[in-house]
């Protein structure tokens, strides 16, 4: 299993792929336990427009749910990274389930 694909708008994702080596060009994390499982995704994604971003196992996934740095920003791969870095655990109220 491979988590992709949840922190870009799905208007976004139809609309604002680019050519790789585009500048501005939107990054997307990925995450997921297997490598060989990433790695075909992370080829979908550059198919798709966007720059993948290994973000790491599944475990670290909740770094691109709602409400964290990288959610439906539409960064770019050295922007994704930060973000990721940057991410808190704790939810805020309106993103509690």
């Amino acid at each position: 299993m491979v988590k992709a694909f949840n922190n870009i708008y799905a208007k976004h994702l139809e609309e604002r792929g680019a050519p790789a080596g585009s500048p501005g060009r939107i990054a997307l994390p990925i995450s997921g336990d297997d490598a060989a499982a990433k790695a075909k995704v992370a080829a979908l994604v550059d198919e798709l427009g966007f720059d993948p971003v290994d973000a790491g196992p599944l475990d670290q996934s909740w770094r691109q749910q709602p409400a964290t740095p990288v959610y439906a920003a539409d960064l770019d791969a050295a922007a994704v990274r930060k973000a990721l870095a940057q991410a808190k655990r704790e939810r805020s109220p309106e993103w509690k389930a």
